[in-house]
């Protein structure tokens, strides 16, 4: 890991990397990205000024969205890159102009450790965490670009079921496509088989180059389909619902990627 020498090291040689990538060789086309997998704050920022019960709710990651990834890409044989550190130090979905890239409230909680940070503290984040996180993915894509081999983009979070003071939120998973609308269609369409299952377009959230990173960036910026999957918090907090919803995703996946491919009109 580089850093700046003048700038603060914001991880210790004992803590756990801003990235970790498994099966980067997987044969599938699908990629997938947990960008909020963790709630881990790097020791040297006491855990941002919050208690910990305030880490483990939402604000500080996508609960259950790393339990679904994990599933996901082992029953496709597929690559995933997932981020180490809370979306509190730095939230690896937004580009770096975004107000909340560093995030002083979170869902009407103050946020004490990103009050007042100097220019440094901002690089370091960035420097230490942002870019390795990033790198890896665009080092990944670019191998496989190189060998010929296409990718599809899966962006894995999840939502909480309500905000502070918001209503409450409908959708069993919501879907928010890339420039290329097809992927999100033609998995809204795979998951709507189900009639149980509500599936929200462009909710919890649209996005957008303005305030979202790895669509635009990765997709969008590459020519690559890409979808960002939301599931709601609900249904993924144990194992057997990440369980679930991984089968669920990875059958759909799987029906979906020949006509993604150009294999099937």
């Amino acid at each position: 890991m580089s850093h700046d020498p003048d700038g603060p090291l914001l991880l210790e040689p004992d803590e756990p990397p801003a990235v970790t990538v498994t099966d980067a060789d997987g044969r599938s086309p699908f990629v997938v990205t947990c960008d909020h997998a963790s709630n881990r704050v790097p020791r040297r920022l006491a855990g941002l000024g919050l208690s910990e019960a305030e880490r483990d709710r939402h604000i500080a990651w996508d609960i259950g969205a790393l339990a679904v990834a994990r599933r996901l890409a082992a029953r496709l044989g597929a690559p995933l890159v997932a981020a180490g550190y809370s979306r509190l130090v730095i939230d690896l979905n937004r580009p770096l102009a975004a107000r909340d890239l560093m995030a002083e409230i979170s869902d009407a909680t103050p946020v004490p450790g990103n009050h007042g940070l100097s220019p440094a503290d901002r690089q370091a984040r960035i420097d230490q965490l942002f870019r390795p996180y990033h790198a890896a993915i665009s080092a990944l894509l670019d191998r496989r670009a190189a060998a010929g081999r296409p990718s599809l983009l899966v962006c894995q979070h999840s939502f909480t079921p309500r905000l502070s003071g918001g209503a409450a939120r409908p959708w069993h998973i919501g879907l928010a496509p890339g420039r290329d609308r097809r992927f999100g269609e033609l998995l809204a369409a795979a998951l709507r088989r189900d009639p149980a299952l509500v599936v929200g377009w462009d909710e919890p959230y649209a996005i957008g180059p303005a305030s979202d990173y790895g669509v635009p960036v990765h997709g969008d910026g590459r020519g690559i389909p890409a979808v960002l999957i939301e599931i709601r918090q609900d249904g993924v907090a144990g194992d057997a619902g990440a369980a679930r919803w991984a089968d669920r995703l990875a059958g759909s996946l799987a029906a979906i990627a020949p006509a993604l491919l150009g294999d099937t009109p």
